[in-house]
């Protein structure tokens, strides 16, 4: 009897010492993000997850960069470090949540490929490299941290005039692909070629098959013309 008197506290106190697990469900949007058709840049855009607002999480890519989502009805890809989970009242990025945060790991196989390596295709001697998520306005855990996720971006987003929406329009370039996503306040690398507008401040690339205006001054992305 005494036995068992102990090793039932023992097990009480090794429950309480045990990590808990929690699985997330649902993410949030950082900024306003793309949900696309599969889990790269190159892939078609079915939907936009606002700054915000949250999307059902299925599961991401075991690399972390991808997660497949779900919102108001539309399934597909979103780009993992623009998604944040909520953990006891706090926002994580979902690639540096706590360990006691579990996402489930899906996967992803397109057979046909075919899109993709259409894409690939017409971005052939495109610049080559990778979209910086905030550069210039701090890492995203730390845009997270403040609490204000979509306000964040929102912020940075500049309006442009007639003038400038109707010249891009009517010059388009020719669209470069880029790891990551396309988002307000990502950078640009240097390397990428940006073309000029008359009379703004601005300047102009397509990325991703998105065209985005940038500040030259830190080559962060201030708006996505969609």
């Amino acid at each position: 009897m005494t036995f068992k008197t102990i090793g039932t506290a023992s097990a009480v106190a090794l429950a309480l010492l045990a990590p808990s697990i929690a699985s997330a469900t649902s993410a949030q949007a950082i900024t306003d993000l793309n949900v696309r058709s599969g889990p790269s840049p190159e892939y078609g855009i079915l939907g936009v997850i606002p700054g915000g607002e949250s999307a059902e999480l299925a599961g991401c890519l075991d690399a972390q960069s991808w997660c497949k989502v779900d919102f108001n009805g539309t399934s597909g890809w979103a780009y993992a470090p623009y998604l944040a989970v909520n953990v006891e009242n706090e926002y994580y990025v979902v690639t540096e949540r706590p360990a006691s945060v579990e996402v489930s790991t899906v996967t992803y196989e397109d057979t046909a490929e075919t899109v993709k390596n259409e894409r690939r295709g017409a971005a052939a001697g495109a610049t080559l490299g990778a979209l910086a998520a905030y550069a210039a306005g701090g890492p995203v855990g730390g845009i997270v941290a403040t609490g204000i996720l979509g306000g964040a971006a929102g912020s940075l987003a500049a309006e442009p005039a007639t003038e400038t929406v109707t010249y891009v329009e009517s010059n388009p370039v020719e669209t470069v692909y880029l790891d990551g996503e396309v988002a307000v306040g990502a950078g640009v690398p240097q390397t990428v070629t940006t073309y000029e507008i008359p009379n703004a401040e601005y300047r102009y690339v397509m990325i991703n098959d998105q065209t985005v205006l940038v500040d030259p001054s830190t080559n962060m992305i201030v708006r996505v013309l969609r």
